[in-house]
């Protein structure tokens, strides 16, 4: 089992960037792929980007494709989600998610806020 903790999140101005980071507890963080997702207000969560237990693979959705990167170090046990030229629809409280395999994403950390400002 893996416990994942979120944090980075903040207010930034249209354009700008931020860092959020997913802390992650248990020995065999290493084995699992993380994902981030987002959900604004009365929107449905929405599926962002997925790195694979060793880095070696990435897949990002398109609304993120080429403004945000996802990346890994096992040693600390944490993903990073760099946010560049983040937009006013970019607001939403972001969550990582944690798999061992199947499509299913059991482990969920507790979120970080990030408001973008117009």
């Amino acid at each position: 089992q893996v416990q994942l903790v979120e944090s980075g999140g903040g207010l930034v101005q249209a354009g700008g960037s931020l860092r959020l980071s997913c802390a992650a507890s248990g020995r065999t963080f290493s084995t699992y792929a993380i994902g981030w997702f987002r959900q604004a207000p009365e929107k449905e969560r929405e599926f962002l980007a997925r790195i694979s237990w060793n880095g070696g693979s990435t897949t990002y959705a398109d609304s993120v494709k080429g403004r945000f990167t996802i990346s890994r170090d096992n040693a600390k046990k944490t993903v990073y989600l760099q946010m560049n030229s983040l937009k006013p629809e970019d607001t939403a409280v972001y969550y990582c998610a944690a798999r061992y395999d199947g499509a299913d994403w059991p482990y969920w950390g507790q979120g970080t806020q990030v408001t973008v400002s117009s």
